[in-house]
């Protein structure tokens, strides 16, 4: 039977709670429209007992995005087995999940939010898509990148996070398909660059020596060679 009384919380729970409530609301609306009042509220406490914890709405929201930039990066961590495409496609679908459950959130902190241009908000984010730089590297088994593969790696990276912009701006491309074209993306811009440098090229051939004829990038390959035929 319940007693109706309150469990009475520590002060880094207290902390923990508030940051999944602020993440919460910052993931389904921009977090210029979430107050404080409604933060109080949804965690069952007043607003002076917020501000005990955080002294404003920029700190709980940057701990906030500290929690959700740590599982974006964690999203882009992916087991070294099977073909490259294949691996790359499971990736696009994790982050994909992450920009479905956060979409004004995401949206905010890269078009604009409380905290964008902040010392924190911008490390954090550059961590992310080191994370993800790192990752890609390991994929591709290479210790010490060419400029060109790191050109390539950051380009790509960047080119997710904006594809990813548009699409929730309406959501008028199925997500699956926006996934694979991701994947091809990749493939595309190394093939670029393997016409310009010839340790690139070594590099696209060990890739798609290991691609199935089903893989994402075989699929590619297929797709250029109907155009053109």
């Amino acid at each position: 039977m319940t007693t109706g009384v309150r469990r009475r919380m520590g002060v880094e729970e207290r902390r923990q709670q508030l940051i999944g409530v602020a993440l919460e609301l910052f993931s389904r609306r921009s977090p210029d429209e979430v107050s404080i009042d409604e933060i109080a509220s949804a965690a069952g406490i007043s607003r002076p007992l917020v501000y005990h914890y955080f002294p404003g709405k920029l700190s709980l929201y940057e701990a906030a995005l500290k929690r959700a930039s740590d599982d974006l990066a964690a999203r882009f961590v992916e087991p070294r087995e099977g073909p490259l495409g294949a691996r790359l496609l499971r990736v696009m679908g994790r982050f994909f999940d992450f920009v479905d459950e956060h979409g004004p959130g995401f949206s905010a902190l890269m078009r604009g939010g409380p905290a964008v241009g902040s010392s924190t908000t911008n490390a954090l984010i550059d961590a992310v898509r080191q994370a993800a730089y790192v990752q890609i590297l390991s994929h591709l088994d290479v210790q010490r990148p060419p400029a060109r593969l790191e050109l390539v790696i950051r380009s790509w990276i960047s080119l997710a996070e904006s594809t990813a912009l548009i699409w929730l701006d309406g959501r008028r491309i199925p997500r699956a398909e926006l996934e694979a074209q991701l994947v091809h993306d990749f493939a595309a811009l190394a093939a670029v660059s393997a016409a310009y440098d010839e340790e690139m090229a070594a590099l696209l051939r060990r890739i798609l020596k290991d691609e199935p004829a089903d893989g994402p990038f075989t699929d590619l390959v297929g797709r250029i060679v109907a155009l053109a035929s």
